[in-house]
């Protein structure tokens, strides 16, 4: 690994602009767990399409709430990790200018990143699906930690939902255009922790190719770009990027 690791140093130190795109792997190592892992990928526990998708949540939202509760508990308590934080010190020593990320748990910013595209939204507002009113999520996720459901919309009874992205519902076209033209204009993507399964987000590392960009990838497992990759790094994702940081810094 060591010969990646240098490849891989020796292209960020050398690149005018980098774009991280990170998924579910890079937070596991905080204790939230991921979507498609063989044994303990949520999506091989409940069908995704019946506990989070659009249509399912506007029929049963006690489903989608009694699905999620685990989840948010765990995102209550999960703190950045090793790789949260080497990429966080990339930004800050110039070394990256932005991270896309399909991560809803907002861990990149309590690491220290400024700079955070989150494609698949987040977790820190709701909204009321009848009059758009938003508001912090924080006092109704607990009730749903709790095992109770966020109350009606305060202001005109209508169904609160939390800010991110379900099955069957389109991205924010502001957030996916800002995530491709970064892509597009960088020299390097840096692919971290993520299956590269769910679009758009899988396409990105392939625009910044199609323009003669270079794709670095750290991952524990295999993804259907792993033969597109300029560095591959298969390793955990905190000991890998801790490892590039160390050769970047030296």
């Amino acid at each position: 690994m060591s010969s990646a690791i240098q490849q891989a140093a020796e292209l960020l130190l050398h690149s005018a602009s980098t774009v991280a795109l990170t998924g579910a792997g890079i937070s596991t190592p905080s204790g939230i767990p991921d979507f498609r892992s063989a044994r303990t990928g949520l999506w091989n526990q409940a069908d995704p399409m019946e506990v989070a998708s659009l249509l399912s949540f506007y029929q049963h939202p006690e489903t989608f709430y009694r699905w999620i509760s685990p989840l948010l508990s765990r995102m209550v308590d999960a703190r950045p990790n090793g790789a949260h934080r080497v990429l966080a010190n990339m930004e800050r020593h110039g070394l990256l200018d932005l991270v896309v990320t399909q991560n809803i748990d907002s861990l990149h910013q309590a690491a220290g990143s400024r700079q955070v595209c989150e494609l698949h939204g987040h977790i820190r507002t709701i909204t009321c699906l009848r009059c758009d009113d938003r508001s912090p999520a924080d006092p109704h996720l607990r009730l749903v930690v709790d095992g109770g459901l966020p109350p009606p919309c305060a202001r005109c009874g209508g169904l609160l939902k939390p800010d991110v992205i379900l099955y069957g519902e389109a991205l924010p076209h502001e957030t996916l255009a800002a995530a491709q033209q970064a892509a597009l204009r960088c020299d390097v993507m840096l692919v971290v922790g993520t299956s590269l399964e769910v679009m758009p987000a899988a396409d990105l590392p392939m625009l910044t190719r199609r323009r003669g960009g270079r794709l670095i990838l750290v991952n524990r497992d295999r993804t259907p770009l792993d033969d597109k990759a300029d560095v591959l790094i298969r390793a955990d994702v905190v000991k890998g990027l801790q490892a590039v940081w160390r050769a970047l810094t030296r």
